[in-house]
Order: C-alpha cells, then structure tokens, then sequence
C-alpha cells in the first residue's frame, strides 16, 4: 500500500477537545487564506456557482487537474473528478436537487443520527443548507470549510445546540475531509454520525479488503434484527443485497471498483465502517455504484464547550 495513502498524527486533531472558541479557520504554512463570509472572496481555486436544480454550489479546482464540487444543500460532495477527468463519486439517477430532500449519491452526511430513529432517517445535517466560512490554498491546492449551526428546524428532531464544520480539501488524486462537532449548549448531548459515501462501480467486480477479524452486524435477511458475526473474508464481494456494519475498523480500507481503479479510504476517529449495495431493492443503478462509509456506530458524547474531531482521505493509488 503506498505510504502516500498514510494519515500521519499531526495532520489530524483526532481526540475529544475541551475549547471554548472554535477556530473558523484553518493556517498552515504555505496556505493562502481568504475569508469567504460578505465579501464573497474566495482563495484561488474555490468558487461558487449555480448546480442543479438552481442550487448553490462549491466548485474546487487543483492546479494538478483534478476537480471536486460541494453544494452547500447537505455539505455533499457530488463529484470527484482525478487529473484524468474520471469522476470516482457517485450520485444515482433518482437524485433530486429541488432543496426540499437530501441529495442521493456522492458523500451526503448522516448526523445527528445514523440509520433510521427517533429523527428522520439519517438525521438533519444532509436536508440544511450549510454555509461557508472560509477558504485557502495550500501550494496551489483549494479547500473550503463550510459551518452548519442548530436552528429551529434541527431543534425541532433534536434539542441541542451545536456547531458543525466541514472542511474539504483536494489535492491531485486525493481528497481529504475534517469533520468537526462542537457543544455550544449549556448541557450535554449525543449523537452519531457518518460519511455516507458513494462511489462509482461495475459492482460485480467490485471488493474492499481491510475488514478480516471486525465484527460485523449484518442487516441481510432482517435489518430490524441485524446478525452479530465475525468477517473471515480478506476481500469482501458483492454478490447480491449487502448491508453491514463492521465494528472496530481500521484506519485504512481498499477499495477496487470493478472499472480499474483502486482507491484508499483513510480515516482517523471513525470507528466503524458500513459496506451498503442495494441490488435489486434499486435495480435501475445498483450494478453502477457501492456504498463504502466510514462511520461512528457507537455513540458519542460531548459536553458543554467539547468537540469532536474525525478525519477521512480518499486517495486514487
């Protein structure tokens, strides 16, 4: 596995942090930063333009050739693109960008909940417009953060005030992800949370090796009851309906896509991971994509003025 696929400790802050100001932006050297907040200035390679639908987005260029775009419904990241122009992300044909759902396919978050509950299905973070908060370029390459704040519509499923932010970086065959959650209440509270990740596939050559020896809660036959197991396999396939939660996962799987392409999904602070292909529940584009998400299953705890911290690379190797 390349070493340039490796998340090293000091590019991340990783552990529960007590802190009584959140930092809205991001300095390293050699990072051009420009606020983004009125003046509607971004750092070179960041802009903003109208997607689908009349829908604001965020477009990131890399000097490298490489592309990505963010609409700020959701923070989702529809798109991908490495320097050959091949878009590794997926977002299926039944997506509606009318701003009143969630945007189906590339990376959509699930927060405050994971999974169905007492809230709506994946909670409230992908159906919120987002906002940006700032912007730079690091040796050429863009990134943005974007800030989700609690509101009436958020406090209605879940009474807590919080701050999210949501950077996103891309680099030349890479993009990189900090995922950030703030208690800005005066008690504490919980939540769950994931990168739901879509990726473009030919499912029936697709595998992901990395998850021998987890545990798994497998949701194939009944998703109400999910089977508690052990994954003996070095490479898991996708032969038919897959839904599964692997518990305690690495910090680093491979995936290959069936179309050639082989990519490292890196985290730091994401405990779980979850495999997901519909198969015939969504004929119509099942065999074009697979779900690969790193996730926190367990749930986490903050209190008041504490954050928590979860990074994520996906790298074309």
């Amino acid at each position: 596995m390349a070493a340039s696929c490796a998340l090293t400790p000091s590019a991340f802050s990783v552990s529960v942090s007590v802190s009584s100001n959140s930092p809205r932006r991001f300095r390293r050297s050699g990072v051009v930063a420009m606020a983004s907040v009125g003046q509607k200035v971004y750092a070179p390679g960041v802009a903003v333009s109208e997607g689908n639908g009349g829908l604001p987005k965020i477009d990131l260029k890399s000097p490298h050739g490489s592309e990505a775009e963010i609409y700020l419904l959701g923070a989702c990241v529809t798109s991908w693109k490495v320097p050959s122009g091949k878009d590794l992300l997926f977002v299926r044909p039944d997506a509606v960008f009318n701003g009143q759902k969630p945007i189906s396919g590339g990376i959509p978050h699930c927060f405050p909940q994971f999974g169905p509950g007492p809230m709506q299905q994946h909670g409230f973070a992908r159906n919120m417009n987002w906002s940006i908060t700032d912007s730079e370029a690091n040796d050429g390459d863009p990134a943005v953060t974007l800030e989700l704040k609690d509101d009436s519509y958020s406090r209605s499923m879940w009474d807590s005030s919080f701050q999210a932010l949501y950077k996103v970086a891309l680099h030349s065959t890479s993009l990189s992800t900090t995922w950030k959650i703030t208690n800005t209440d005066d008690k504490p509270f919980s939540f769950n949370s994931a990168l739901h990740s879509y990726f473009h596939a030919s499912i029936s050559g697709v595998s992901v090796k990395g998850l021998k020896g987890c545990k798994t809660l497998n949701k194939d036959p009944d998703p109400k009851n999910p089977l508690e197991g052990k994954e003996e396999r070095d490479e898991v396939t996708f032969p038919g309906f897959v839904d599964c939660i692997y518990l305690g996962a690495p910090s680093e799987l491979t995936l290959d896509n069936g179309l050639g392409d082989k990519i490292v999904i890196s985290n730091a602070n994401w405990s779980d991971a979850v495999l997901w292909n519909p198969h015939l529940q969504m004929e119509a584009c099942y065999k074009d994509f697979v779900c690969v998400e790193n996730a926190m299953i367990e749930t986490v705890q903050l209190e008041p003025k504490q954050s928590w911290v979860a990074e994520q690379k996906i790298e074309l190797i």
